[in-house]
């Protein structure tokens, strides 16, 4: 299998007549998913989604692609297609609309709704094209036709672009529910009939690929929830991602079932299912639905909440009732269900909230004790059942992390696609498809883009080591004033610790060995710049050694 390697140079020109695809995002990675076709001058883009941040990663509320490679390009892109409405999908469309509003989305009618939701409180109004399963349309040099997938939203789509250069199958995230809740499956006979007619490169979601066989129902998930709503006697908490509109439904369900009412909680959980319900994707039964600020009013064993936060985020309402910073409070005798699986790189703050939850007396039900949550992603069977429907002439896996992308390929192999055509492509890594072949040509850099606050891109990878620093290490000030005439020390040096779990007092020691520094420094016609980093050395050596830390070590030398 053709794998990418970090020293690709940059592609070489585009050729006429040649399809050009960059993954943006979403290769190597659980989210960011971003994929842009180029043919001819003109491209089209697949999917602009978010990234969640990890625990390394401190103070960043979300990761974007990197537009940098189509940022002077914008113009000429003929429109975002979007697959579905999850946030690792659509999540970053505000961002690349403030750069240029008027390119057009195209999407179905869920899809599109929770985008110009999102758009709303961004203050952008977008073009839009809502499109259905068994659609074609022309999108400048582009020719897709969209086909209905199952998925864990309704409304999702692949799309199959038909270019001059060939065509490209792309799945967006999809699985193979026989018996889905909303009785629509995905559309292995429109699959069938774009095998015969021919797929060139078929872009797969691969992130249950390592997973046998196929992933169970979304029905097997009802009764479950049914006992356990039968065995509570308290408050009922249920965490899902807030565009999850099929487990809302089933929550929805089972509260009428037994009689409880059931309130939303969080923003995005409000927004996304006040849509859903809206256009009829949501059923609410008569009498359910209560505002929570009505919740105090009820007795325990008539409530439900349904809430955000079933990843761990700290913001998200599950996290802040863990940590007892929320309106909503929990207990002895209530129950607590993630309806969710772990988005990998999210176990700790997903089991952080877990442990919080059950210190306060809670019960937490979760998909490691209870079949509460099904995937939404193919597991190895189906991926293989496609293979074989499809008999793609080159495969590319998308939407995974590295392990993921290796073993859908490596079921690609074993279907009969030969090696050398199954391409392993990172984030930013150039895919050439031309005369019925796909190769790597090449990469364009392609990093992370941080949004913190207000800010976007300003965050560096510098500037979160020294966040990490000062959270695991703690920080140091050391402040003199030396002569302006010899550098002889005036004042100080004064050392002030914070977060090193040590009395400044203990920095006494190395007092002396500064001011010796100060002085060998000052000798040497040191000017301050110098005579600050001579500070740092000698602080930075003394607490290795002697407290075996690495704290952020701040020096100031003024001049008098």
């Amino acid at each position: 299998m053709s794998h990418p390697h970090p020293e690709l140079a940059l592609p070489p020109a585009l050729d006429s007549g040649t399809l050009r695809i960059v993954a943006l995002g979403g290769l190597g990675e659980v989210g960011r998913n971003m994929a842009v076709l180029e043919l001819d001058g003109r491209l089209l883009v697949i999917d602009c989604g978010v990234l969640f941040p990890e625990d390394h990663q401190p103070g960043v509320d979300l990761i974007l692609p990197d537009f940098d490679h189509i940022a002077d390009r914008l113009g000429d892109v003929e429109a975002v297609v979007l697959t579905h409405g999850h946030e690792d999908h659509i999540g970053a469309v505000p961002y690349l609309l403030r750069l240029c509003p008027d390119i057009p989305l195209v999407g179905s009618r869920l899809t599109l709704a929770f985008v110009e939701a999102k758009l709303a409180e961004h203050r952008i109004k977008p073009y839009t094209l809502e499109v259905a399963a068994g659609q074609r349309e022309r999108l400048g040099a582009f020719d897709c036709e969209f086909v209905a997938v199952n998925h864990s939203i309704p409304d999702a789509l692949a799309v199959f672009v038909r270019t001059s250069a060939g065509t490209v199958l792309h799945t967006g995230d999809f699985k193979m529910d026989q018996l889905p809740l909303d009785g629509r499956i995905t559309d292995l006979r429109a699959f069938a009939r774009l095998g015969t007619e021919g797929v060139d490169l078929f872009m797969v979601d691969s992130t249950n690929a390592e997973v046998p066989g196929f992933v169970a129902g979304e029905k097997e998930i009802s009764p479950v929830l049914d006992r356990v709503f039968h065995e509570s006697a308290g408050r009922i908490v249920v965490a899902s991602f807030a565009s999850h509109v099929h487990r809302v439904q089933q929550v929805m369900d089972a509260a009428a079932t037994h009689r409880r009412r059931v309130a939303l909680v969080g923003r995005s959980m409000v927004r996304n299912m006040t849509v859903a319900a809206d256009l009829g994707y949501l059923t609410v039964p008569p009498g359910v639905l209560v505002d929570v600020k009505d919740v105090g009013s009820l007795p325990d064993d008539e409530v439900v909440l349904m809430c955000t936060g079933s990843q761990g985020e700290p913001m998200a309402a599950l996290s802040r009732i863990a940590n007892n910073d929320h309106q909503v409070s929990v207990g002895p005798g209530d129950t607590v269900i993630l309806a969710s699986s772990l988005i990998p790189g999210n176990e700790n703050a997903v089991f952080r909230v877990i442990n919080g939850l059950t210190r306060l007396g809670a019960r937490v039900v979760h998909s490691g004790n209870a079949k509460v949550h099904v995937s939404g992603h193919a597991a190895a069977g189906e991926l293989v059942y496609c293979y074989n429907i499809l008999r793609p002439a080159n495969v590319m896996p998308v939407h995974g992390e590295v392990r993921h992308l290796v073993a859908s390929g490596a079921l690609a192999v074993q279907t009969g696609v030969p090696p050398d055509r199954v391409l392993l492509a990172e984030d930013g890594v150039v895919v050439d498809l031309v005369d019925h072949e796909a190769r790597i040509v090449g990469a364009v850099p392609c990093g992370y883009v941080y949004v913190d606050g207000s800010s976007v891109g300003t965050i560096t990878e510098a500037e979160l080591k020294d966040r990490r620093i000062l959270g695991d290490e703690g920080f140091v000030s050391i402040f003199a004033v030396v002569s302006a005439t010899d550098g002889s020390v005036l004042a100080g040096p004064q050392i002030h610790a914070r977060g090193v779990a040590e009395a400044d007092d203990v920095f006494d020691a190395v007092l002396p060995e500064i001011t010796a520094a100060l002085a060998d420094a000052a000798g040497q016609g040191a000017d301050t710049h110098q005579l600050q980093q001579a500070i740092r050395r000698v602080v930075g050596r003394w607490a290795s050694n002697r407290l075996r830390r690495r704290p952020m070590i701040i020096p100031v030398v003024v001049e008098a």
